[in-house]
């Protein structure tokens, strides 16, 4: 019994504090926050730029959108401003995954995406689960250099998973919080102007 209040009294303290911060959060509303918003296309050629460093177990086999299921997958990936491989490369992501389904199609990805864009120089950190075929989110959860501080999302879209090299539309959504104002982001919201 005891047990169970104790739960309840977590519970509640819990709630109450999350309450404070989406009430505070409100209360600023969005004139502190700068945000950046824009796309980039990442390209993964497997044995290029993407390497299986460990075979899975189980399941689906090696496909172009499937790997067997504990399969541990390493990449170094140009990121372009189009969906063309031959247009202008202005990020690089670099990380791991590793597939987290039976079905082959799910991994839990880490990577560190390195920007050279316009007017911004840095990288952003990302972690989160990826689904080959289906649009997926990766919360930011740390930068360095212009991206210090930023918190936000990417959306990774499949754009063309035909071929040896497999594109994905990558969408930014990065926020900076408004003791970070030292970055110097001269809009609240940025598009793709932000790309040389």
């Amino acid at each position: 019994m005891a047990q169970i209040l104790h739960l309840y009294l977590l519970a509640t303290l819990l709630l109450a504090l999350s309450f404070k911060a989406t009430s505070s959060s409100r209360h600023s509303g969005n004139n502190g926050l700068k945000s950046l918003h824009f796309a980039l296309y990442q390209h993964e050629t497997i044995n290029k730029t993407g390497y299986i460093i460990v075979n899975g177990v189980a399941g689906a086999g090696v496909g172009q959108t499937t790997t067997p299921f504990g399969t541990l997958f390493a990449f170094q990936d140009p990121m372009t401003v189009t969906a063309n491989i031959s247009s202008k490369v202005v990020a690089i992501a670099e990380g791991t995954s590793i597939t987290s389904s039976f079905d082959g199609l799910r991994s839990i990805s880490i990577a560190k995406i390195t920007l050279r864009l316009k007017n911004h120089m840095g990288s952003i950190s990302i972690v989160g689960g990826t689904h080959n075929i289906k649009p997926a989110d990766h919360p930011v959860v740390g930068g360095t250099g212009d991206f210090m501080f930023v918190q936000g999302y990417v959306t990774s879209s499949p754009v063309d998973l035909q071929g040896l090299t497999v594109t994905y539309k990558i969408v930014f959504h990065l926020y900076w919080p408004s003791y970070a104002n030292k970055f110097s982001l001269h809009d609240k919201h940025v598009g793709n102007d932000i790309i040389t």
